[in-house]
């Protein structure tokens, strides 16, 4: 397993994350102007994951809003897929929402993507919803929550 590197994504950092996001999401990617937002936005935290010798592979978008956190979009470059960094950036964003006084996190994720699915619902997360047709391309997103 790779001893991933996880620290908080800065402004500087928006090119190369909307650049993982597009390779992560491909026609679901947010584009780089909402990514840069994203990135300064207040109670908005955006967390890298790297290693010593490489550039982020890896990084997750979450915000705060009082006793309830959200991650907003959580990614991994496929050549750093299956290799630990998605549990990771989401044990980092549980921990750093679970810091700042949230009580509860919830996210929203694609019902057919299985892998995710298992990382979510391994960490605690349950299904609390569906919102149909959430995605461009048609494809339902399961509302989850977790209570911190």
């Amino acid at each position: 397993m790779i001893a991933w590197r996880i620290r908080r994504a800065v402004a500087q950092d928006a090119a190369l994350l909307a650049q993982l996001e597009r390779e992560a999401f491909g026609a679901r990617s947010w584009g780089a102007d909402s990514l840069a937002g994203g990135v300064s936005a207040p109670g908005v935290f955006a967390l890298a994951g790297e290693t010593p010798d490489a550039p982020p592979q890896g990084f997750a978008i979450w915000r705060l809003l009082e006793d309830e956190a959200e991650i907003l979009t959580l990614g991994v470059a496929p050549s750093a897929r299956r290799q630990g960094l998605g549990a990771a950036l989401l044990d980092a964003a549980i921990a750093a929402a679970r810091d700042a006084g949230a009580e509860r996190l919830f996210l929203e994720v694609d019902d057919g993507n299985r892998s995710a699915l298992a990382l979510y619902r391994g960490r605690g997360f349950a299904q609390i919803g569906v919102r149909r047709g959430y995605y461009r391309d048609g494809a339902d997103a399961l509302v989850m929550r977790l209570a911190l």
